[in-house]
């Protein structure tokens, strides 16, 4: 459902629409020489994700400017979403490649345009 909402509350004001999501954000951090590999052993996870009841988006990349960084975003409908698909997280081949993380949840409550 979505409402919207103007400032301070106001209803009736086009740009802000009231909504309960999910992000989850950030990066991950593998060997240089196996980040390729690593995000092309994501594409099943990531087909699956977007096939997932509450995925509103999913997607690992390669940065274009880190050799090492993989970017993760992923957006749900809510918790309840994120927490049927995710289960027990990454397999035990891709844990292990992974050297740092930082990978946040965020709760968002509006949406507007750019």
């Amino acid at each position: 459902m979505v409402t919207t909402y103007g400032h301070c509350g106001q209803r009736d004001m086009p740009y802000l629409r009231r909504t309960d999501m999910i992000i989850v954000a950030g990066w991950l951090q593998v060997d240089r020489v196996d980040r390729d590999q690593y995000v092309a052993g994501c594409v099943a996870v990531v087909q699956q994700a977007r096939t997932a009841p509450g995925c509103l988006d999913f997607v690992l990349t390669a940065d274009p400017v880190e050799p090492d960084r993989v970017n993760v975003y992923e957006r749900w409908e809510s918790d309840a979403h994120l927490e049927r698909f995710r289960g027990s997280g990454p397999d035990a081949g891709q844990a292990a490649q992974i050297r740092d993380a930082q990978v946040r949840k965020y709760r968002i409550s509006a949406t507007e345009d750019p």
